[in-house]
């Protein structure tokens, strides 16, 4: 159910206005057919929050075509154009850098990067609110970005870090494959974090495009020998940007800007 302020929200309002298999349209069906409720003080922020996960998952969909690879932190690496590799294998946005020029970067030169499944979930939530904020807007919001799985993770972001119970998994979310019989050889696949892509499809970095039964049987083949404990989804659990706060932010932004309709409004399909 959809609930604008206090009021039962009818998504037919908005629905017809997308394509027939588009991703807002699933995820409009989906949230209005839920038990659970999903609160909004307006429909511009149901509307940024479905568009928001449209991004999402075509940025994470762009990053597995990008040739940016699969390292654990002391081997990683980074284009020194836009950024600086800290001790400890993270990436930091180098001063005087535009920080979606940066990001951009990644998809544009992928073979001089590489880094572990956290930090690319990161990127692929970047990549998404450069696609709804406008680069303008981005380079003001994000000024600090720092890519490095989820200890030194961007205020704005810290959700993306704390996965919680939810009553639904949908387009956008961070889900994580747990392989808890890890081999001591193999730390780096003790999991894999992935964003849910629909269709029973998900995006892991280093394993591509794929569904949750393939990613178990790859994470199997790295558990301890004679191990006989498999790796699993943790099923009701994910983690998600604050869509409303990054709403509210978008939103004052653009008031400020003296537009009178946002444009997500306007470019929905």
């Amino acid at each position: 159910m959809i609930k604008i302020f206090d009021t039962t929200y009818d998504v037919s309002d908005i629905i017809s206005q997308y394509l027939t298999d588009s991703i807002q349209r699933q995820l409009l069906a989906t949230m209005s057919e839920s038990t659970e409720i999903y609160q909004y003080d307006s429909v511009d922020q149901l509307i940024f929050e479905i568009t928001l996960r449209k991004e999402t998952a075509e940025a994470a969909e762009l990053l597995n075509k990008s040739r940016f690879a699969f390292a654990v932190f002391y081997q990683s690496r980074c284009n020194p154009i836009y950024w600086d590799r800290t001790q400890n294998g993270g990436f930091r946005l180098k001063w005087g850098a535009k920080p979606a020029d940066a990001i951009n970067n990644i998809y544009i030169d992928g073979e001089l990067y590489a880094t572990e499944c956290a930090t690319a979930m990161l990127i692929v939530y970047y990549k998404a609110l450069i696609q709804v904020y406008g680069e303008e807007q981005f380079n003001n919001t994000f000024t600090n970005i720092y890519l490095m799985n989820w200890h030194n993770i961007e205020t704005l972001f810290r959700e993306v870090g704390n996965p919680v119970h939810v009553h639904d998994i949908l387009i956008g979310d961070r889900c994580y494959i747990i392989n808890p019989d890890v081999s001591p050889q193999y730390p780096e696949c003790q999991g894999e974090n992935v964003i849910v892509l629909g269709n029973g499809l998900y995006y892991g970095h280093g394993l591509g495009i794929t569904t949750v039964n393939n990613i178990i049987a790859e994470l199997n083949t790295k558990r301890r020998y004679n191990s006989t404990k498999s790796a699993y989804f943790i099923e009701s659990t994910a983690a998600r940007p604050d869509f409303k706060n990054l709403a509210n932010i978008y939103l004052r932004l653009q008031a400020s800007q003296h537009n009178v309709q946002s444009p997500l409004i306007i470019d929905i399909f």
